[in-house]
């Protein structure tokens, strides 16, 4: 069984920043894949960023240069850091985690994201 537990959302004004924390646990020892995706109302979701094991680093061209995912191994836990946010930020993020090379996946519960003035 594993369980994802997110945290850091809410509301900020544009140009500001918020940081989101995405804990693992069950019986998984590493995790190959951690990553975050969005869902902004009447759209699809999309991935955000990931981050692999080997130190790969991906993100959507829309974040490229305003956000940065990072994980501590140890504690299975990633973050993403989010810098000059944007009201078309404004979505449900959700934290994913792939513990092998295969699925399955793992996803958190989702955590609210709002940019507004």
């Amino acid at each position: 069984q594993v369980q994802l537990v997110e945290s850091g959302g809410g509301l900020v004004q544009p140009g500001g920043s918020l940081r989101l924390s995405c804990a693992a646990s069950g019986t998984i020892f590493t995790i190959y894949l951690m990553g975050w995706y969005r869902q902004a109302p009447g759209k699809q979701r999309e991935l955000v960023a990931s981050s692999t094991s080997d130190g790969s680093t991906n993100y959507a061209d829309s974040v490229k240069g305003r956000f940065t995912i990072s994980r501590n191994n140890a504690k299975n836990t990633v973050y993403l850091q989010m810098n000059s946010l944007k009201p078309e930020d404004t979505a449900v993020y959700y934290c994913v985690i792939r513990p092998k090379l295969l699925p399955p996946d793992y996803w958190g519960q989702g955590t609210q994201v709002t940019v507004s003035s």
